[in-house]
């Protein structure tokens, strides 16, 4: 077997945009965690387009260390982007992502594969005395925070933090795009994984400046609305665009039966009988629209289905729980 295909005990994936003095003592505080497990690992640094001499860093970073491996992009793709790219390339038979800011702390990493031993797929971390600014960071956050454990069901005290554990066909199985990094405990939900949270330290900001800002929200809202979408009608699409369907036609049918109410008490003129007719027509085709579309979209569920049962079912170990 060749080497970049050879399964190892752990993947590390750290997203970097900008990181130029975090970047060295990033990997070095991690690879001093790892190391002291005892296990078979990788680093896996993705950059994120940086422009400020972080990819010169993690080049020559991985001249030096055969298991640290870098993912380098032509232009900033975002978080979500990077960490897949991570996660994709992982080996790991479980994968941890955090953030390359050094606001996570690698030391935590034993306390995550602890709680993996226990049977968890996703274990993820709760900045329980978060050092953040409490207007810019900290309020958007628990808003967030309780917005998104309403909406998609999956209650965990901190869902922006990125310090967390994942099986490895778990997270590989798993695509991301806009800001769906925020929701992977959710995606990873979807796919029947059993996800538990642990208490994480949080440090300040040392080098370089925060990428959050107001914008993110409205993007992160929007991926949370198809998410939403994604979680309820995933197995049934037919129900959404049925249900979308049933009230167009049921609106032609009242504007149908004023019509007929109309025409059998005073004359229509073709002047009169114009616009209801055509809003008719329009709800008519509207919905049978909807409705074929729910048909298409079921179809393509059951068609990826039946192809899932050729997949081999994943095998655990006999010592997990």
């Amino acid at each position: 077997m060749s080497t970049s295909n050879r399964k190892i005990d752990i993947s590390v994936v750290v997203p970097l945009y900008n990181e130029v003095e975090n970047a060295p003592l990033l990997h070095s505080a991690i690879s001093d965690v790892l190391m002291g497990l005892g296990r078979s690992y990788e680093i896996i640094l993705v950059d994120d387009g940086s422009t400020d001499g972080t990819r010169d860093v993690l080049r020559t970073l991985a001249k030096g260390d055969a298991r640290l491996r870098i993912i380098l992009f032509r232009g900033n793709y975002g978080q979500s982007a990077a960490m897949g790219a991570g996660f994709q390339a992982s080996r790991g038979d479980i994968v941890i992502a955090m953030d390359g800011d050094l606001q996570n702390d690698p030391k935590d990493i034993p306390k995550l594969l602890k709680k993996m031993e226990e049977g968890a797929d996703v274990v993820a971390g709760w900045r329980k005395n978060r050092k953040d600014k409490l207007i810019i960071r900290k309020v958007p956050s628990r808003i967030a925070n309780k917005i998104i454990c309403n909406v998609t069901d999956v209650h965990l005290h901190d869902t922006g933090c990125s310090l967390k554990a994942f099986r490895g066909e778990v997270i590989r199985s798993i695509r991301l795009y806009g800001e769906l990094h925020r929701f992977i405990p959710v995606l990873a939900r979807i796919e029947g994984a059993q996800i538990t949270e642990v208490v994480v330290d949080h440090h300040a900001r040392q080098f370089g400046e925060s990428k959050y800002n107001i914008t993110r929200t409205f993007r992160v809202i929007m991926d949370l609305m198809s998410l939403n979408l994604m979680i309820k009608y995933l197995r049934n699409p037919l129900r959404f665009f049925g249900g979308i369907a049933v009230w167009h036609m049921m609106t032609a049918l009242i504007v149908m039966a004023w019509l007929i109410f109309r025409g059998l008490g005073v004359g229509l003129t073709l002047e009169t009988l114009n616009i209801p007719v055509t809003l008719v027509f329009l709800f008519s085709v509207a919905g049978f629209q909807f409705l074929f579309l729910g048909l298409i979209a079921s179809l393509i569920v059951k068609t990826g289905e039946r192809r899932g049962m050729n997949v081999s079912p994943i095998i655990y170990n006999k010592d997990r729980k």
